[in-house]
C-alpha cells in the first residue's frame, strides 16, 4: 500500500492507496507547523487505528508541501514509520508534466500534482481550478502542456478579511446562501460570498475559452469547491480526490 499526505496552509489529507491505485481512506488533519516529527508519526499511527489498517501493509509514502516548515518532520515522521524515506515531490521528480511557466520552482506542487491527475482524467484542453486557501485557476492545453494561470484570495480568506478588517461584521459561517438577496447581515455575507465567487469563476472560465477560441474540460477541487459549483453556470467537474490520484501517479513514475 501506499500512503500519501498533501499538505496545504490550513489542513493535512492524507490518503491510503491499495496496489491497484484504489482510495482505502481519506482523512484530513489540521496544519500545525509546530509538532515534531514524532507527533506527527502519533498523529499517523492513530489514523491506521480509526480506519483499522495496518501500518506493517505500507511499502512506500509520498508527500507534497506548500508549507515548508512541516517538510522536515513529515520526511522523519514517514520515514520512522516505514523504515525508508518518502517520495517528496518537487525538484528532480518525475512527473510526466510540460510546465510552460517562467519559473517552475514558484508552482505549486499541489498544482502539479492536480495537474497530473487531470491530464490522465480529462480531455485536455483543461481549466483546472483548487480552491484552498487561495482559489488557482490553471489552464492545460490539448498538447498537455501547463501554460500558467492566475490566483485569487480563497473564499475562507475573504470571508475572514471582511470581518477582521471591519467594526460591525461578523463572522460567518460558509454555507448555502438563503437567496440571492439577503434580507440581513450574515445571509448578505453569505449570499456575496457564495454567488460573488461563483460569478468569479464563471466569467474567468468565460474569459480563457474566449483567449483560447477552445472549449476546455473544467475540473475543481478543494474543500469549498462542493458549496460554489452548484451556482457557476459553466458545467464543472468537482473531483475531491485530484491531488490525491497525482500523488499516487507521480509515486508510481518514481518509485523504482
Amino acid at each position: 500500500m501506499l500512503l500519501a499526505l498533501d499538505v496545504g496552509n490550513l489542513t493535512m489529507s492524507i490518503g491510503l492507496f491499495d496496489r491497484e491505485g484504489n482510495l482505502k481512506f481519506l482523512a484530513v488533519l489540521d496544519t500545525d507547523k509546530s509538532k515534531t516529527a514524532d507527533q506527527i508519526a502519533i498523529d499517523l499511527m492513530n489514523l491506521f487505528q480509526l480506519y483499522h489498517y495496518d501500518l506493517r501493509s505500507v511499502s512506500g509514502s509520498i508527500f507534497c508541501s506548500v508549507v515548508p516548515p512541516m517538510d522536515f518532520g513529515i520526511e522523519k515522521a514517514l520515514t520512522r514509520l516505514f523504515g525508508k524515506p518518502p517520495i517528496r515531490v518537487g525538484p528532480g521528480v518525475k512527473t510526466g508534466l510540460n510546465i510552460r511557466t517562467e519559473i517552475h520552482t514558484q508552482l505549486g506542487v499541489d498544482l502539479v500534482c492536480g495537474a497530473v491527475a487531470a491530464i490522465n482524467k480529462f480531455k485536455p484542453p483543461i481549466i483546472m481550478i483548487v480552491m484552498g486557501t487561495a482559489t488557482v485557476f490553471c489552464y492545460i492545453t490539448e498538447k498537455k502542456s501547463f501554460e500558467g494561470g492566475l490566483l485569487f484570495p480563497g473564499v475562507t480568506v475573504s470571508m475572514e478579511a471582511l470581518s477582521k478588517r471591519t467594526a460591525q461584521l461578523p463572522d460567518v459561517s460558509f454555507v448555502k446562501p438563503v437567496s440571492l438577496i439577503g434580507k440581513n447581515t450574515e445571509d448578505c455575507m453569505q449570499s456575496g460570498i457564495v454567488y460573488g465567487t461563483a460569478a468569479m469563476m464563471d466569467g474567468i472560465i468565460d474569459r480563457i475559452q474566449a483567449l483560447t477560441g477552445k472549449d476546455a474540460s473544467i475540473v475543481v477541487t478543494g474543500p469549498n469547491a462542493p458549496v460554489i459549483v452548484r451556482y457557476c453556470n459553466n458545467h464543472i467537474t468537482y473531483d475531491k480526490n485530484l491531488v490525491m490520484d497525482g500523488l499516487y501517479q507521480i509515486y508510481c513514475k518514481n518509485k523504482t
